[in-house]
């Protein structure tokens, strides 16, 4: 599988994005203990390596699959986090 492959597969993942959006909202409510950029940095990297060692495990280069997944949860969070400012804007809070 190619890098673009690859990077469209992970970008199209539910699970991630699922986990990604849990990560956010969790962020959301814990942020004035914890802050903001390091639980999420932690997180994506958790993310990132979690699901190939998990779900992909004997399919192939597992360094590719996390540094991919690395960038694939920065476009997803950005989203993330874009989407939510813009609700949160919308609702005036």
């Amino acid at each position: 599988m190619g890098l673009f492959d690859l990077m469209a597969a992970q970008l199209s993942d539910p699970f991630r994005i699922g986990i990604l959006i849990a990560l956010a909202a969790t962020m959301l409510r814990t942020r004035q203990a914890t802050g903001v950029w390091r639980p999420l940095a932690a997180g994506a990297v958790f993310v990132a390596v979690l699901i190939p060692i998990t779900l992909q495990a004997g399919q192939g280069d597992l360094v590719r699959a996390m540094a991919v997944g690395l960038l694939s949860n920065a476009v997803l969070l950005a989203a993330i986090l874009g989407l939510g400012a813009l609700v949160l804007r919308v609702l005036g809070r």
